[in-house]
């Protein structure tokens, strides 16, 4: 089933140096732009992460020390991809929780401005697991009826993640051809950081999810504890949420700001 698209949608794939989002970088990153009116735009980069590549990552994707010490950095390629991106919704396979967060972090690290104000993001996997539990192998031949070749390659999983969609959209009747009903099938609790350390309470107030104050607001927290806030920005978080925590503490600061302003108005009627 063709995709009902009010905008254009980037499916993308990341091989990278490993999976920890603050620190691992991207050797490679495939991008499939889907138009509405059904035209398609492809670009995949090899990427010197800077860094070495454990054998244990380069025996998953293939993708060596040698292959990428003549590739541009990501810093270089960073304005072409989000130029590539620019207005569009992104859609990939464990998106959500591994390849958005880990692109936030390179957009962020290269100087650029990254965020989903105004996109939707469409993980594809969640989708799969809620229906029928299985890897993107198994799902591109559950789906598509053809097995994977060269899975691990960023190109050949963004093609498959997109076939995958529509093939789903085939299947479930109940999966309505929506880019909102989809983004918001396919996305666990919602989050205010990609990578979830901090998400939203059924009252819509950010609340941590890790450590000793897990579920507790961060309002109240930072509150209480105002080091722990310093204690976050030097800890190797993502650089996302360390934006997300600053912008949640200088939203407090003007909340304290216009509470005393409104305060000191009532006190100058009264006197």
């Amino acid at each position: 089933m063709k995709l009902n698209l009010k905008k254009p949608i980037v499916f993308f794939d990341l091989e990278t140096t490993g999976i920890q989002i603050a620190s691992d970088r991207i050797v490679e990153i495939s991008i499939l732009k889907i138009f509405p009116n059904g035209n398609k735009e492809s670009k995949t980069w090899r990427v010197n992460p800077e860094m070495e590549i454990p054998k244990e990552a380069s025996d998953i994707h293939g993708i060596t020390n040698e292959d990428v010490v003549m590739e541009p950095t990501f810093t270089e390629l960073a304005p072409k991809v989000s130029k590539m991106i620019e207005g569009c919704d992104l859609a990939g396979f464990n998106s959500n929780r591994f390849d958005i967060p880990l692109l936030a972090e390179e957009m962020l690290r290269a100087k650029i401005n990254f965020d989903m104000q105004d996109r939707k993001a469409i993980d594809v996997q969640v989708i799969f697991h809620k229906k029928e539990q299985r890897t993107l192998g198994a799902g591109y031949a559950f789906y598509c009826g053809k097995d994977l070749e060269n899975a691990h390659s960023a190109e050949a999983d963004t093609l498959a993640t997109y076939e995958i969609l529509e093939a789903q959209l085939d299947k479930y009747k109940d999966v309505e051809n929506d880019v909102d009903f989809l983004s918001e099938y396919s996305s666990h609790q919602k989050r205010a950081d990609f990578a979830g350390f901090i998400l939203f309470n059924e009252d819509n107030k950010e609340i941590f999810s890790f450590g000793k104050y897990k579920g507790k607001t961060v309002e109240e927290v930072l509150r209480a504890n105002p080091g722990y806030f310093n204690w976050m920005q030097n800890a190797d978080f993502p650089l996302y949420t360390k934006r997300v925590l600053k912008s949640i503490k200088e939203n407090m600061t003007v909340k304290k700001e216009n509470t005393l302003e409104d305060l000191q108005k009532k006190f100058n009627k009264k006197i």
